[in-house]
């Protein structure tokens, strides 16, 4: 059957996989000029809904957390810093490991707006953006060297569904970062809801697949109890990248979950 987004008139075209897009080039300095040099609405929805997951946990009580595919977006890694002693950013483009890296000691003055609505929705975190920070360890790793269930946490935002225009890639990533947390550990993500590919600025295009509640909740369920999933609305004072707002996911493993 053709997939309604590709029905054009024109032969079939393959679909493009992560591996078909240069991470290395990421452009970080055009993504953060339009997505995140100040807080949007968004924004700050992300970080509630966040926020509320991490404090059900008692303060430094996670050993361990992950952070899949952390690309140069600072605020997931801050309201974990509230409950995570360690927090490995795992990120495979050279170009947003050297932007990660490089904040860990100095972040850009941009993320200040971010931090301060973190701290005021759990005051347990550290008093300044750069402690916080110092629980981040940056792994220039992908997604195949996450080793199975050697976290007590995970996080995902905005990566499975923007990196690949396939169904069952889209998945797999999705069964990679299920299986990053140990049985019964837990799960945060974020995900662009119906989101075409895309290009940032005037550049090169990436690869998406688009999805919305029902696609996140069929790859999510099999695997996992407690399962909350949610939309945000579109958000206008964003760039129009194609999609139609945001999907929202809370969850934990499944304690008897073995399938590696």
């Amino acid at each position: 059957m053709t997939d309604p987004r590709y029905d054009d008139g024109l032969p079939p075209r393959r679909h493009r996989f992560n591996a078909d897009a240069d991470w290395d080039q990421w452009p970080v300095t055009a993504y953060l000029a339009e997505n995140y040099r100040r807080m949007h609405a968004s924004d700050a929805a992300v970080i509630r809904h966040h926020s509320a997951f991490y404090r059900q946990f008692p303060a430094d009580g996670v050993a361990r957390s992950l952070e899949f595919g952390a690309g140069p977006n600072l605020y997931p890694l801050m309201p974990a810093a509230a409950v995570a002693r360690r927090i490995d950013a795992l990120e495979p483009s050279a170009a947003n490991v050297a932007y990660l890296a490089g904040q860990l000691d100095h972040p850009d003055p941009s993320w200040d707006q971010f931090y301060a609505l973190c701290r005021e929705l759990d005051p347990r975190l550290p008093a300044n953006l750069t402690d916080a920070l110092s629980r981040v360890r940056v792994l220039h790793a992908d997604a195949t060297a996450v080793p199975a269930g050697a976290y007590d946490l995970a996080s995902m935002n905005f990566v499975a569904e923007s990196v690949t225009e396939d169904a069952d890639e889209f998945a797999g990533l999705c069964g990679i970062f299920i299986h990053a947390v140990r049985p019964g550990g837990h799960l945060v993500a974020a995900f662009m809801e119906n989101m075409p590919s895309y290009h940032i600025g005037a550049g090169l295009t990436w690869p998406a697949f688009p999805v919305d509640t029902a696609a996140v909740r069929h790859v999510f369920a099999p695997h996992t109890e407690r399962l909350q999933v949610t939309r945000v609305d579109k958000d206008p004072t964003l760039p129009d990248y194609g999609d139609t707002g945001m999907v929202l996911l809370q969850a934990a493993r499944i304690p008897a979950d073995d399938d590696e």
